[in-house]
């Protein structure tokens, strides 16, 4: 969907949701879950921080007057995880799907998410890395002071549909990073593919590899 205000991307999934949920209900009856319409969406968000239902609002590092300085919004909003940011640069993935179509848990389908964003470093000469005491894809994870995050995950299910997603840091100003404690973290990095790679990588090839991963991981056809 390309660049899309936080709060324009928030009703749309919620919208989404709503949809796919209502479509379940509907479904119990004759139990047919290919009737289902799951949705993944891709897009960018202008600058702005998220904080997840039961982060702290002390990760945020700067003022209300300093995030105004800097253009950039603040949400508290119904995932999991704490605070992180959003902005160009950076591919939000947001899929709406209903988990029991898949046959996938809560754990499982965030795996799957963090499985789909290695493959995708993998394309790129990377080895990502989940980390024993937290969500997200990682470089480097289990080594003190040289483990940083390249993509961040948090998620919210009802009734096993899915909301919210991942971040994925491509090309992202990490500068804005340096206001937070990422994901909580106190004492970890942060990274893009442009960092570690040496040079602009372009979206649309991403995005596109990113969709095929996220294909195969979970056994779904995409159609845009």
């Amino acid at each position: 969907l390309g660049l899309m205000d936080y709060k324009e991307a928030w009703d749309y999934q919620e919208r989404l949701f709503k949809e796919v949920v209502s479509q379940k209900r509907g479904n119990q009856s004759n139990n047919n879950p290919d009737q289902i319409k799951n949705y993944l969406i891709f897009c960018e968000h202008s600058h702005v921080y998220t904080i997840g239902r039961n982060g702290s609002e002390s990760n945020l590092l700067i003022d209300r007057i300093q995030l105004k300085k800097r253009h950039a919004g603040f949400y508290r909003i119904n995932r999991g995880g704490d605070i992180t940011y959003h902005g160009p640069g950076q591919i939000v993935g947001y899929p709406i799907l209903d988990l029991e179509v898949f046959g996938l848990k809560i754990k499982q389908y965030i795996t799957g998410l963090e499985e789909s964003v290695i493959r995708t470093l993998g394309n790129f000469g990377l080895k990502g890395e989940r980390m024993t005491n937290g969500t997200g894809v990682w470089l480097d994870s289990e080594i003190k002071n040289k483990s940083r995050k390249i993509c961040a995950i948090g998620v919210r299910a009802s009734r096993y549909v899915t909301m919210h997603g991942f971040a994925f840091n491509i090309s992202t100003d990490l500068s804005y990073f340096n206001q937070i404690n990422p994901c909580g973290f106190v004492d970890k990095g942060v990274t893009s593919l442009e960092k570690e790679i040496g040079i602009k990588p372009d979206m649309n090839e991403v995005k596109d590899l990113l969709k095929r991963n996220i294909s195969d991981v979970f056994s779904m056809q995409l159609v845009n």
